[in-house]
């Protein structure tokens, strides 16, 4: 596994010397834009249009643009004293539990394994914040960007999220349409709990897949075989009934054999429409990438 940043966990004179593992990979399959006529891939260039030539990395910094037409420059040390990333340390600001943060604030997970002579301080931060069932709130800089973080316990491994501050959660009150007051039919709200209680299970990640990736790898496999892509659409259904029949149909379709349901829906439950030709898709434009610091 390759190390992203190396630094210290600190929480009070304690200091803990970690590296750092990036805990996801994207898996998303990427295309590259091709001129159809000679089947060559698209390259990126970097042009000024004012000097009309190409540009290398050497000669690009970072500018913020206060004033149309108007930008301050940026160097690499300049934003890295800036951001405090040349400290290298993840200094634990207070401990709390982890219910008391919610999913929104939650960006990227990342491993923290132990470094160099620190395995002895690692272990013991690790099983304090076990027994004790907290998580430490912390700030930590990387690639010139400063973010809170929650340190955890992931088995015997300390594992760091990086987490939004809140002035960038947008508040809810932005959502359009939603009730002023909630208000539910009494019995449509038994029939919706009992249907929740009879979906619910203990979360088992490996049986979630990605159907359109394994679509995807299916289709450029019958390509590069030469063969035509064949898929089976998907039947289209749209609800022709009232939500306490749709409700009903649903704790049908899940009762197990010796469940006995009082209530009767409507005959129908849907109704099967020819699917329409799938659309193609979008390209979608590529953002100019530049080199990780």
């Amino acid at each position: 596994m390759h190390t992203v940043w190396k630094g210290a966990i600190s929480f009070g004179l304690v200091h803990v010397p970690v590296k750092m593992f990036s805990a996801t990979e994207d898996k998303d399959i990427s295309m590259r834009y091709i001129h159809k006529a000679c089947i060559t891939p698209l390259s990126y260039v970097r042009k000024c249009q004012t000097c009309e030539k190409e540009v290398e990395w050497e000669e690009i910094a970072k500018g913020y643009e206060y004033e149309p037409g108007r930008f301050v420059l940026f160097e690499k040390d300049e934003l890295e004293t800036i951001s405090g990333e040349a400290n290298k340390e993840i200094k634990i600001l207070d401990f709390v539990n982890l219910t008391d943060i919610d999913p929104v604030y939650f960006q990227k997970t990342y491993y923290l394994g132990p470094d160099g002579t620190g395995a002895g301080a690692y272990s013991l931060l690790l099983e304090a914040m076990r027994q004790t069932g907290k998580i430490g709130i912390s700030k930590v800089s990387i690639r010139s960007k400063s973010s809170l973080a929650a340190i955890r316990v992931i088995d015997n491994c300390l594992a760091m999220e990086t987490i939004f501050y809140p002035d960038e959660i947008r508040p809810i009150t932005q959502v359009p349409g939603l009730p002023d007051k909630v208000t539910v039919n009494e019995r449509e709200m038994d029939m919706a709990k009992m249907l929740i209680s009879q979906l619910s299970t203990p979360f088992e990640p490996d049986k979630y897949q990605d159907e359109y990736r394994a679509r995807m790898l299916g289709a450029i496999q019958q390509k590069v075989a030469g063969e035509e892509v064949q898929t089976a659409p998907e039947v289209q259904k749209t609800s022709v009934i009232d939500l306490m029949a749709a409700l009903q149909a649903s704790l049908d379709a899940t009762k197990q054999a010796d469940e006995k349901m009082t209530l009767q829906p409507d005959a129908s439950v849907t109704v099967e429409k020819k699917p329409r030709a799938a659309a193609k898709p979008r390209a979608k434009k590529e953002k100019a990438q530049e080199p990780v610091t």
